[in-house]
């Protein structure tokens, strides 16, 4: 089933400058019915679907699809043309809108970038300095507003600030738990998994040799200036204790 919707990761009307449905950079498509299929051999026929909104019916490429003609043919016309420009498989595609004028010169139009069967226009150096400069310009009058707010003004003592009765205020309103979102789906999880896999098969981690251990020499402890190992004994001599004295008979 084709789906296209809008995409709000680009606002160049935030502000109210233009209508965002006739921005190009507001709008994806996909078929979910290719995406289990999508590959770099057949990801040329799934742009040119009839219903992506991307895709111009009067470049040469339709030209060559509808004489089954060899897609090498591109470098010998003129004019419209879409060609792959960059290849990640499974997960990214780049396809370039350019026109050609010779077999080496084309100049570049649009980049088209699909990431897991969604198709987006990659926006051009203007559109995003219009976007940062506009999101920039929409924080600072928010700060202004917010900082106004916190002014207040008496007739002796003339304008002050009052931050605590603000800060009551917000204390006092009950907190509004956000819904979690999910920080990635089954199928980005999937994709990268694999991914990883293929890149350790690749790249295998180098392993480090265990250390061996050292060998321990024994050593004889030498005596010291030629001292012999012999044990002195030393003999300890016997004191005798005092005679006793006898007492005299007259």
């Amino acid at each position: 089933m084709d789906k296209s919707y809008p995409d709000f990761s680009m606002m160049p009307n935030r502000i109210g400058l233009a209508n965002f449905a006739d921005n190009p950079l507001s709008l994806s498509w996909h078929d979910s019915a290719w995406i289990p299929v999508l590959s770099m051999d057949n990801v040329m026929d799934y742009f040119s679907e009839r219903s992506n909104p991307f895709f111009d019916r009067t470049c040469n490429n339709e030209i060559v699809k509808m004489q089954r003609l060899s897609p090498d043919q591109l470098n010998n016309m003129t004019g419209l043309e879409y060609v792959l420009l960059h290849v990640q498989a499974p997960i990214l595609y780049v396809i370039r809108k350019q026109h050609r004028h010779s077999p080496t010169q084309a100049t570049p139009i649009a980049d088209y970038y699909i990431i897991a069967g969604t198709i987006y226009q990659a926006p051009d150096v203007a559109s995003v300095l219009n976007s940062r400069m506009l999101s920039c310009v929409h924080h600072l009058q928010a700060s202004f507003d917010e900082a106004s707010s916190f002014s207040r003004y008496h007739p002796s003592k003339g304008y002050s600030w009052d931050f605590k009765s603000q800060r009551g205020a917000d204390k006092a309103k009950p907190k509004e738990e956000k819904p979690r979102e999910e920080t990635s789906s089954l199928f980005q999880r999937q994709r990268v998994d694999m991914l990883l896999g293929d890149l350790i098969k690749k790249f295998p981690l180098p392993t480090q040799p265990l250390p061996k251990a050292p060998q321990t020499v024994p050593t004889k402890n030498e005596p010291e200036n030629g001292a012999s190992d012999d044990k002195t004994e030393i003999k300890q001599e016997k004191i005798k204790p005092p005679p006793e004295k006898k007492p005299r008979l007259n």
